[in-house]
């Protein structure tokens, strides 16, 4: 069951940056909401801005921000007004923590696995080291590996208690988001769902919100109780989970949800033609109307943001 109450509130966002090709529009104008103990899924092709909208969220910045603006409100918190040392030490970690994408990356290969699930719950809590160990030993238990691994390195141990440990490390500090940037992109299916039935059990005891970042439409079903879908920097839809996987509004995401097999659907797989617009240069109007099958001409316009049933769409069609 979804909370009412908003953890998180987004208004606005922006996130350019610069580069020798031109000013890149990665994150424009986005307004999210993520409810305390919510599964938020943000769907969408590679390049379309996702990941840089989480780096936006946890501030992890490069050097070539252009720019970078909006409101972030966590649980009231005006992130956007805290320096960068009072973000780190304040809310990185502290209140959201994030699950890479390749947890192989995460890890230091030349220092054990539990030395580094600690560190956080060490520098942002001012933990013992005997205290903060015996929470990475609960919570290994409560991804599924054996406490004996947190003596291991990075590299002794498989793919999915790997991305299981990342799991842990950002579970340490007891955070009230947890940011998964396609956190299984590169494991079996399998492991996959193996993984995510632990994040479900993990969202249920410990009341935690998520955010998942995904291009993969299966993937995204097992964990989501609402769907934002993002394409070139915006967001095109926003709606409850139940609602958009039997019928998605924008036709971006129609064609997203044609293209994957399912179930009980005998209707036959397409593909959305074309592909996404570069996040330098947008063409005039609505972002998707050059792969549209159902444009017309008002599509040469901005597209205006319908709400309708608690649902939010970005398209001409149901003005």
């Amino acid at each position: 069951m979804t909370s009412s109450k908003a953890l998180l509130q987004i208004s606005n966002l922006t996130l350019h940056f610069r580069t020798r090709a031109g000013i890149v529009r990665a994150v424009d104008g986005v307004d999210l909401e993520v409810g305390e103990n919510e599964g938020l899924v943000i769907l969408g092709e590679s390049g379309c801005g996702k990941s840089s909208l989480g780096r936006a969220i946890l501030r992890l910045l490069p050097r070539n921000v252009a720019a970078y603006h909006g409101s972030i409100l966590l649980d009231g918190l005006d992130l956007m007004r805290l320096d960068d040392e009072s973000f780190r030490r304040e809310v990185r970690w502290k209140l959201i923590s994030l699950v890479p994408q390749a947890a192989m990356n995460a890890f230091n290969p030349v220092l054990r696995v539990g030395d580094q699930i600690v560190e956080p719950a060490l520098s942002q809590l001012g933990m013992s080291r005997a205290e903060a160990m015996e929470r990475a030993r609960i919570l290994f238990r409560l991804v599924g590996i054996p406490e004996a691994f947190l003596q291991r390195y990075a590299f002794e141990l498989s793919g999915g208690m790997r991305q299981r440990a990342a799991i842990a490390m950002a579970l340490i500090t007891s955070p009230r988001l947890i940011l998964l940037d396609e956190p299984t992109s590169a494991l079996d299916v399998l492991t996959q769902a193996n993984i995510f039935n632990k994040l479900k059990q993990i969202k249920w005891e410990l009341r935690v919100s998520f955010i998942l970042i995904t291009h993969d439409i299966a993937v995204s079903s097992e964990l989501a109780d609402r769907v934002a879908v993002m394409y070139a920097g915006q967001i095109v839809e926003l709606s409850d989970a139940q609602r958009f996987f039997r019928k998605p509004l924008h036709p971006y995401s129609e064609g997203l949800l044609a293209s994957v097999p399912r179930l009980r659907h005998r209707g036959e797989l397409t593909f959305i033609p074309g592909r996404p617009p570069g996040l330098i240069q947008f063409p005039p109007g609505c972002r998707f109307a050059d792969r549209c099958p159902l444009r017309f001409e008002k599509c040469a316009q901005d597209p205006p943001v319908i709400h309708r049933e608690g649902r939010m769409v970005r398209c001409w069609l149901y003005e």
